[in-house]
């Protein structure tokens, strides 16, 4: 069993922002019932690649069905009113308009940090490192870990499955799958996840090729770049 450990978002309420960015919610009024499937259905994923899950993020799980449940049961009225006027909802959307308004404020302070870093004293130079240009002229964008265990996800669905299972070595090692995305990028600008995987039959190889990946990505080697769809993604050379 392969196990990685990767911080893809800051916390559970960064999760809630990115659902609620992504369709388009009212934060005032969220629909619980489909955040809380959302979320959930997130933690499987990534327990079903083999990836840890933080206690925080099985807390929010079971804080979001608190929530859910609350909702569904019904609320006698009080001092004589038709119905109660409170909302379970209430707590967890001043908690997500407080982290929102902290992360748009780390967010400026990070573009002050990165414009105070573009100014340098007479005579000093840097070298910048060049942007990556898509060879098909497409929009690309950085990715999200989300975005790479969604790719991952999809190619391994694809593969087909064996009958039978037989308990072996790898028939490759991350060294060897390094050297050759590596080698296969000398000549191209960028190269999708999926072409580095054609012909490829067996699961095992696809796995120590996306820790082949993930291994280049720590050691700074290359960039990984999305495009419309999370299906696949793109790997290219870092400068220098």
């Amino acid at each position: 069993m392969f196990r990685i450990s990767l911080d893809e978002f800051e916390g559970p309420l960064d999760l809630l922002l990115f659902f609620i960015r992504r369709d388009e919610l009212d934060i005032y009024n969220i629909p619980i019932s489909k955040i809380t499937a959302d979320f959930i259905g997130y933690i499987h994923d990534v327990r079903n690649l083999n990836l840890e899950v933080a206690a925080d993020f099985i807390y929010m799980a079971s804080m979001l069905m608190s929530i859910k449940a609350n909702m569904l049961l019904p609320r006698p009225a009080q001092d004589g009113s038709e119905t109660d006027e409170f909302d379970p909802r209430t707590e967890l959307v001043q908690r997500l308009i407080e982290y929102q308004r902290i992360k748009e404020a780390s967010l400026a302070l990070n573009y002050l940090a990165e414009v105070r870093e573009n100014l340098f004293a007479k005579g000093f130079f840097e070298e910048f490192e060049p942007e990556v240009f898509d060879e098909l002229d497409e929009p690309v964008n950085r990715p999200t870990l989300y975005h790479l265990m969604i790719a991952y996800k999809s190619v391994l669905e694809n593969i087909p499955r064996p009958m039978t299972r037989n308990v072996m070595d790898a028939p490759v090692t991350i060294e060897e799958q390094t050297a050759m995305i590596l080698s296969r990028l000398q000549d191209r600008v960028q190269l999708s996840f999926l072409s580095v995987l054609e012909g490829v039959t067996e699961r095992i190889i696809l796995v120590v090729t996306f820790l082949a990946v993930l291994e280049l990505c720590k050691n700074r080697k290359i960039v990984v770049l999305v495009k419309d769809g999370h299906d696949d993604f793109w790997i290219a050379l870092r400068a220098g």
